[in-house]
């Protein structure tokens, strides 16, 4: 293979345009790569890995991103579903990345310099600094989303290990030719420590990986069952009677909520410390948008539309699209109390989970809040069994007054005080669980809030008895994980990939030491025929 800049003809011109952007011929004194131009292409490399590493990321967190969104909400008072254009960011930089690292592999094998042109690496530190400072924002508003990261490993290490070794033979060709070109031995063996280094960790890799959907299908736990939160959110509004009907139609067994009490004394729906979000009480009560919740009257809050802002928002972009009666039934929806949401569920035989959002402090009925729950849970006359009463305050005066109504707990501590101890908690905690150990002590486990089948199914492979969740309509179509493989069968994958892969590297390295071979043997007969013509001249 030549080493000038042409000798690849049009097209190495061509790439070299794209990367350096330059058409015309270098001098020959700059034809080589030189350690500025090796510096940019391992930052542009170091991009590529973290755009990708990014992408990844953004992806997982996909299944909280609606959090997100309210948090802006808060914080804007201007509504939007960052999920597109989030996706569409990231993918753009890892297509950008991804093809600047393709041209400049092109260029090597071709044999020409690579002199990256200052638009790319102005663009390249954008990229680095865009990654790095979402890293920091997660890191600092976010750091339990690091717990989900690590819990989807358990899903997708297995098919990052195959990705991985897919991507290290892949390299091998650039790599092997590099390292024949390379003429000092210190830089040669660096290059092949390091490049063997790397393809030896991440083929023993899979020592590391476990996942509970590694097993026997014989093996995997029933179905864990569905907890709409706050209804059924993707096909009606939140915290409304329509979401509770969703939510049956669903399949789902819980409809979790969270309670607030009016200006007097009433239970009421309510999620959010402000209305915007989820009334119309900027029309309504225009002067009263800041205002708590919990400040407005019940005949107030009556007042306002509860669904008008789902059919303007779709607060979640991938719902499906509503019919004509749902749409008509939506616009119309506003907030219930607790007591008409009890008789409601009891007619449809759904058990009721909420969590309860004190007043100010300034509040009429701050320090009663809870006695206000409970007498309206028993003025309801629904079976206290369908009510799962979350709040720690006041719980064992609760449990008197009402023995019948299942306690939940969030938290794995505390005094047993029933035989069957029930635990609300979020997914991110799988990892330090003992599911089997807690089912054999008599343990329930609900993990909110999962809205992805790849969580899901991982969920449900580790045993979890329900999730909370936002998409029921998906989970409750899912009839089996969406992956589950035998011990076997994985360890076979394993071997036959590394196999494969270091057969190909080693091929790799062999065939560029002929082509390198073949390279020496064409430069010392030019050398010779250069000389004997420079002789015959010079006669």
């Amino acid at each position: 293979m030549a080493e000038s800049p042409g000798s690849c003809s049009v097209w190495a011109r061509c790439l070299h345009c794209l990367y350096s952007c330059h058409w015309r011929k270098r001098p020959k004194e700059r034809m080589q790569t030189s350690k500025c131009d090796c510096f940019w292409f391992g930052l542009l490399f170091l991009t590529f890995l973290l755009s990708l590493g990014w992408l990844y990321i953004g992806l997982i967190l996909l299944n909280d991103l609606h959090n997100f969104n309210e948090f802006l909400f808060h914080r804007w008072g201007h509504w939007m579903d960052w999920s597109l254009a989030f996706l569409l960011a990231i993918s753009l930089l890892v297509t950008y990345a991804s093809l600047l690292l393709l041209l400049a592999l092109l260029l090597r094998l071709c044999g020409q310099p690579l002199h990256l042109h200052s638009v790319h690496k102005v663009l390249l530190l954008c990229i680095l600094l865009l990654v790095a400072t979402g890293l920091v924002g997660l890191d600092f508003q976010w750091r339990q989303e690091w717990y989900s990261l690590r819990l989807s490993l358990q899903a997708t290490a297995p098919f990052l290990h195959i990705g991985a070794v897919a991507g290290i033979t892949f390299l091998a060709w650039p790599v092997a030719d590099t390292y024949y070109r390379i003429q000092r031995r210190g830089p040669k063996c660096l290059l092949l420590l390091l490049f063997f280094g790397i393809s030896l960790a991440i083929y023993l890799a899979p020592l590391c990986i476990t996942s509970p959907c590694i097993m026997e299908p014989r093996n995997l736990p029933p179905k864990p069952g569905l907890v709409g939160h706050r209804g059924a959110p993707m096909l009606a509004p939140e915290n409304t009677l329509m979401s509770l009907r969703k939510t049956a139609e669903c399949g789902a067994a819980v409809f979790e909520t969270d309670v607030m009490v009016s200006s007097d004394g009433v239970p009421f729906l309510m999620h959010d410390e402000h209305l915007r979000r989820t009334t119309d009480v900027a029309s309504v009560f225009p002067t009263r948008t800041t205002t708590h919740s919990s400040d407005f009257s019940c005949a107030e809050l009556k007042r306002l539309n509860a669904g008008a802002w789902f059919l303007e928002r779709n607060p979640f972009w991938e719902a499906k699209q509503l019919s004509v009666s749902d749409q008509i039934e939506a616009g119309n929806q506003t907030i219930p109390t607790l007591e008409e949401l009890l008789k409601e569920a009891a007619a449809l035989n759904l058990s009721i989970m909420f969590d309860l959002r004190r007043p100010p402090r300034n509040h009429t009925y701050y320090d009663t809040f809870v006695n206000q729950t409970l007498e309206t849970v028993l003025r309801a006359r629904v079976p206290q069994a369908m009510v799962l009463w979350l709040p720690d305050e006041d719980r064992a005066s609760v449990q008197q007054r009402a023995p019948r109504m299942r306690q939940i707990y969030g938290q794995q501590e505390g005094n047993r005080t029933e035989g069957t101890l029930f635990l609300n908690l979020p997914y991110q905690v799988l990892p330090d669980l003992d599911i089997k150990t807690l089912h054999q002590d008599n343990v329930s486990v609900n993990l909110f809030v999962v809205n992805k089948a790849w969580l899901f199914s991982l969920l449900w492979c580790a045993g979890v008895d329900s999730v909370t969740t936002n998409d029921c309509q998906l989970l409750q179509q899912l009839r089996y994980p969406i992956w589950l493989i035998p011990p076997q069968t994985y360890l076979m994958m394993w071997i036959v990939t590394n196999c494969v892969s270091t057969l190909l590297l080693l091929w790799t390295f062999l065939l560029q030491r002929r082509c390198a071979k073949e390279r020496e043997r064409t430069g010392l007969e030019t050398a010779v025929l250069l000389t004997r013509i420079n002789n015959f001249l010079m006669e």
